[in-house]
C-alpha cells in the first residue's frame, strides 16, 4: 500500500509539481490545501502518513499550521518545504510541530525517503 501524504501549499502549481512528483514515485497524495488554515480543517478527514507543508501561506502560516496539525495527527511526520529553510535552520531547534525542512531548491523526494521508506521496499519486505 501507497504512503499516503498531505500537500499544503498556496501556490497551485507547485502543489501540482509535488503531487506528481510523488505520484511517479509511489505515493498517493491524500488531501491538498491551499493555507494553513485549509490545512486544519481539513486535517481530520486525512490519513496521512506524512504532511509536506510550506511556510509563507496566507490566513495561516506553516508554523503556526505546525502546531495545530501536530494535535490533530500527533505521530505524522511534518516536512516544512519552504524558500526560508536557512533561516528555520539557522534556530537552534526545529519549530514545534516540525519533523524536518527542506528548501524548495534542495531534493524534496529525498527528503520524503528520509521520512518514509520507499513504498516499493514496502511491499517487498511484506511480501515475504
Amino acid at each position: 500500500m501507497a504512503h499516503r501524504v498531505f500537500i499544503v501549499d498556496d501556490n497551485p502549481s507547485v502543489r501540482n509539481g509535488i503531487r506528481t512528483l510523488l505520484e511517479t514515485s509511489g505515493f498517493e497524495v491524500c488531501g491538498e490545501a491551499c493555507d494553513g488554515l485549509d490545512a486544519v480543517e481539513r486535517a481530520p478527514e486525512v490519513n496521512p502518513d506524512l504532511i509536506i507543508l510550506d511556510v509563507a501561506m496566507p490566513r495561516m502560516n506553516g508554523l503556526d499550521a505546525a502546531r495545530k496539525l501536530r494535535d490533530i495527527h500527533p505521530h505524522v511526520p511534518i516536512l516544512l518545504n519552504t524558500l526560508h529553510a536557512a533561516i528555520i535552520r539557522a534556530e537552534a531547534s526545529l519549530p514545534e510541530g516540525v519533523t524536518a525542512v527542506v528548501d524548495k531548491r534542495e531534493n524534496l523526494l529525498h527528503r520524503v525517503f528520509q521520512l518514509l521508506p520507499k513504498p516499493d521496499a514496502a511491499q517487498r519486505g511484506t511480501a515475504r
